[in-house]
């Protein structure tokens, strides 16, 4: 069983962020699929792993193409994934649900600080998670740099 990681952005841009998670994960040789709620969104995180740090290039698309199930990263909208993943990046208020974890290495929410709306959501899938049984950490940046504030459920 995998567990639940909640990072509070409240310095760095999503972007930012998923970059250096995903980046990791393809260092573990994981599977990932981000996924959001809006196509907007997604395109541009995809711009940013494009042209962010080319030296270091992440592969990855965008869902729709006819290589979904040959990407290591699919960015998507859809909660089922084709790239069979074994961790799930939530952008954007994107919906999860606890028994996905288990199947899972990772499940990571990034929710914007500033965004009152994914603020409550979060709030809410973290109860949702917790109350499940489901492992989870939560971690924050509001003093520059990434602390688990807090953790849920066995480790």
């Amino acid at each position: 069983m995998g567990k639940a990681m909640f990072y509070h952005l409240t310095h760095s841009p999503m972007e930012v962020t998923a970059r250096i998670i995903l980046a990791r994960a393809a260092e573990q040789g994981w599977r990932v699929a981000v996924r959001g709620r809006d196509v907007a969104v997604l395109e541009r995180l995809d711009l940013h792993l494009w042209t962010e740090n080319k030296a270091e290039f992440l592969p990855h698309g965008l869902a729709g193409g006819p290589h979904d199930a040959d990407q290591p990263i699919l960015l998507t909208t859809q909660v089922q994934a084709t790239n069979d993943p074994v961790c799930i990046m939530a952008i954007d208020r994107a919906p999860v649900d606890p028994a996905e974890v288990e199947g899972l290495e990772r499940l990571w929410v990034l929710f914007d600080g500033q965004d009152e709306a994914a603020m409550a959501e979060a709030r809410s899938q973290w109860k949702t998670m917790t109350a499940a049984g489901v492992l989870a950490e939560y971690w924050s940046e509001d003093s520059g740099r990434w602390t688990k504030k807090a953790q849920s459920g066995q480790s």
